[in-house]
């Protein structure tokens, strides 16, 4: 079966995490983006995991479903598709400790079958720190050591190091993480068999780095709002249960792992450097002839991503096998339809227009990755001409820095008026006379 994952999410218990990213809330984006399987989030808190196991119930072995169906839409206009939601319990684990003579913060995901198990891990991570606080428990708990606690408290779960370049909370990250996967999990490393790249990277850049050649390159959506679903993801052609998920990114083979669904990484808030708050974003390169330091206040800059990326490359190109899982660079539905209107994607009015394109080609992902340039042509011609540009990867990039995200556009300014006048969807005419009704 082919199926879309997106396994990176965050509870209400979470800091900065919407109080819709509940069961319900994310069972009805996942629906609407076209996602099959989520991760639960944060079941290492108590109060979460209490409601888990109230409002799950068991489906496939080592999925849950929500008990119920009476799931209200969360976008006007739109009656949620008719497509089977799993929930697979998963949580991301803060661990900050000294290792080497040095502070590692790192981010771990782990994904667990079944609550016992969730259980069981919990309650040994609650001897360690305080698992209440945080959906995302910050922890003096070496990365190796929680893989441990994982391998024996549930033998069948797995670990996945989290967005493993991000500067401050990842696995190499420029400030506090390491070199190598060796030096992280030492004599347990080999029981890491994936990698969540992270918005601000792709697997593209990731092979350049020879050592990470046996990983798969898992991407999720890390998202706090059950309407960020999605932003990255995972497609899956096995069996429709945890053990099959799991064995087939031990596989990392295009057989059972299709491919990933990406940000563009310069879209990432962390992809090149800079310090924000001088409005300075540096190529690597630039970066080295500044010694590190900012123009502008002579303050460290934020290494990005890319910079890192090359320092622990030892290629010069990318090099992918025969039978690597494939990769599909997108931009969300939102944000191209506000670039076509010239407004922010969060908007009524891209509401509007996301509910009418949702009814016709059923989900998110149906449209931006399966639908036919006729079909959508129909509709409309800038979206078709957006989509053809985006599937083609003909994009116009502005790299992101030091916590600010890029952005990704599909047409120069002056190319959206002339479309648009001949457009059936977003005529400027068309949207005169809804915005005189609406008056």
């Amino acid at each position: 079966m082919d199926f879309i994952a997106d396994l990176h999410v965050h509870s209400p218990f979470s800091r900065a995490t919407s109080i819709s990213c509940d069961p319900a809330g994310l069972s009805a984006w996942a629906r609407i983006k076209g996602i099959h399987v989520v991760g639960s989030g944060d079941f290492t808190h108590p109060g979460w995991l209490a409601r888990l196991k109230k409002e799950l119930e068991p489906a496939e072995p080592g999925f849950y479903r929500l008990a119920g169906n009476d799931i209200p839409s969360p976008v006007a206009g739109i009656s949620l598709p008719e497509s089977p939601v799993r929930f697979m319990l998963s949580a991301e684990i803060s661990c900050i400790y000294k290792k080497n003579g040095s502070v590692r913060k790192v981010h771990n995901l782990v994904y667990l079958p079944d609550f016992e198990s969730a259980e069981r891990v919990a309650s040994r991570l609650r001897r360690i720190g305080n698992i209440e606080s945080d959906g995302r428990p910050i922890l003096g708990l070496d990365s190796r050591n929680l893989l441990e606690i994982v391998l024996e408290e549930a033998p069948e779960g797995f670990l996945v190091p989290a967005h493993i370049w991000t500067p401050w909370f990842s696995l190499f990250g420029s400030r506090s993480g390491f070199d190598t996967v060796e030096e992280c999990f030492g004599d347990l490393q080999s029981q890491v068999f994936a990698l969540e790249t992270g918005l601000s990277s792709d697997p593209a850049m990731n092979r350049m780095v020879s050592a990470l050649d046996r990983f798969t390159l898992m991407s999720n959506s890390d998202c706090h709002s059950p309407s960020r679903l999605g932003r990255e993801a995972n497609i899956f052609s096995t069996g429709f249960d945890f053990f099959s998920l799991r064995d087939s990114l031990k596989d990392n083979s295009r057989k059972t792992f299709r491919g990933t669904i990406e940000f563009f990484p310069e879209e990432g808030k962390y992809h090149l450097d800079g310090h924000r708050g001088c409005e300075v974003c540096l190529e690597p390169e630039e970066t080295r002839r500044f010694n590190g330091r900012c123009p502008v206040c002579n303050r460290p800059l934020t290494i990005g991503v890319l910079h890192r990326v090359m320092e622990l490359a030892d290629r010069n190109h990318p090099v992918f096998r025969p039978e690597s899982p494939d990769v599909f660079s997108l931009v969300p539905l939102p944000e191209i339809i506000g670039e076509i209107r010239g407004v922010g994607p969060a908007t009524k009015e891209v509401a509007h227009f996301y509910g009418k394109l949702i009814t016709r080609f059923g989900s998110e992902f149906d449209l931006l990755l399966f639908a036919s340039l006729d079909d959508i042509r129909s509709e409309s011609l800038l979206l078709a001409e957006a989509i053809r540009r985006l599937r083609e990867g003909q994009v116009i990039r502005h790299p992101g820095y030091d916590g600010l995200f890029g952005a990704i556009r599909l047409f120069r300014k002056e190319e959206i008026q002339g479309l648009a006048d001949r457009d059936v969807l977003f005529s400027s005419r068309g949207c005169a006379k809804r915005r005189e009704k609406s008056g």
